[in-house]
């Protein structure tokens, strides 16, 4: 049965809350049975590296994930430290997602230059991989210059799977071309899975297959309407900040449907209520089993790989990660296995 990171049911870790809980829902969802536990990095939130190390240290299988850091305010040779400890604490369970966030946080908050984001992932992974790999490192790119650099301590595998958490087109080219794998945004529907496959391919060159991940919101009860109304308020969120974006559109909805949700957001609200149930239907994994089966069988039908669960916040976790872990992780092995 399927079980690993790339094939496998994982779990986001989000929110506020999470440093007092990681620990517990990863060691739960690791007894579950899922394949990977992914720390989700957004803007001041708390930091990915010391919740995964956390993470990492209390667990024995599961994969540890970072989803996703960015480049712009954690330097690549700090990246590379970084990981290289966490590779220390859990050998072969480590997998870097990176991303370029927004340009408002970036360049509007922390006042950091947004130069050239394609050109700074692509950079990022070259010096990641190199640095880890035991080079002493003179790199002068755009974006970065080293001088020098070489890591006190390389971990023996000196390697780690590296994703691109990306959705345009020049950065899914870029992503098939340089990195191991896409981890797809919140609201990854089947077909944005299906274009983040096709347009990735037109640049891979690499004999490995491209691993696609992505974040999902997963609510499962055995009544079903408790499971799909908990959903509405995390689509109504990501419906307005992905107003007009390609992910949506994806997925059917262009702007006109979208606004609505875009203009609660700058009202400090949420148009919950405005979530129909074919966005539901076509944007999470809600309701009883069967329902949530049905929808992740149009995952994978697209190509997903691992579908990484948002539980809402509303829902009681542990109680979540026992259904889950029940009714849908195995259902997903065997998905995998056909």
């Amino acid at each position: 049965m399927a079980s690993g990171w790339t094939d496998g049911f994982g779990l986001a870790l989000v929110g506020r809350d999470v440093p007092g809980h990681a620990v517990g829902w990863a060691r739960t969802a690791e007894r579950a049975g899922f394949g990977s536990v992914w720390i989700v990095e957004d803007y001041y939130y708390p930091g990915a590296f010391a919740l995964a190390g956390a993470v990492a240290a209390a667990t024995e299988r599961i994969t540890v994930g970072l989803g996703v850091v960015n480049p712009y305010t954690r330097h690549p040779a700090l990246l590379a430290m970084e990981v290289a400890g966490l590779i220390g604490v859990a050998p072969g369970r480590i997998v870097l997602g990176l991303g370029t966030s927004n340009r408002n946080w970036i360049e509007g908050d922390l006042r950091i230059p947004f130069k050239t984001p394609l050109g700074a992932l692509r950079e990022c992974v070259e010096i990641v991989r190199r640095l880890l790999a035991g080079e002493r490192l003179g790199y002068h790119g755009q974006c970065f210059d080293l001088d020098n650099v070489q890591l006190e301590w390389v971990p023996a595998a000196r390697t780690v799977p590296i994703l691109l958490g990306v959705k345009g087109p020049k950065a899914l080219r870029l992503a098939g071309e340089i990195a191991d794998g896409v981890h797809g945004a919140i609201l990854a529907s089947a077909g944005h899975v299906e274009r983040i496959r096709a347009t990735a391919a037109v640049t891979r060159q690499r004999g490995d297959e491209l691993t696609v991940v992505a974040y999902v919101p997963v609510a499962v009860s055995h009544h079903g309407e408790t499971a799909r109304q908990a959903v509405k308020p995390l689509l109504a969120r990501y419906l307005g900040v992905l107003h007009g974006q390609s992910i949506v559109r994806d997925a059917g909805y262009g702007p006109e449907q979208t606004q609505v949700f875009a203009d609660a957001l700058q009202r400090g609200a949420l148009a919950s209520e405005r979530v129909t149930e074919a966005m539901v239907e076509t944007l999470a994994v809600a309701g009883t089993p069967d329902q949530c089966r049905t929808a992740l069988s149009r995952l994978a039908e697209a190509g997903l790989d691992a579908p990484i669960g948002i539980v809402p916040g509303a829902l009681d976790m542990a109680e979540q990660l026992a259904l889950i872990g029940e009714t849908l992780v195995p259902f997903w092995g065997q998905l995998r296995c056909r």
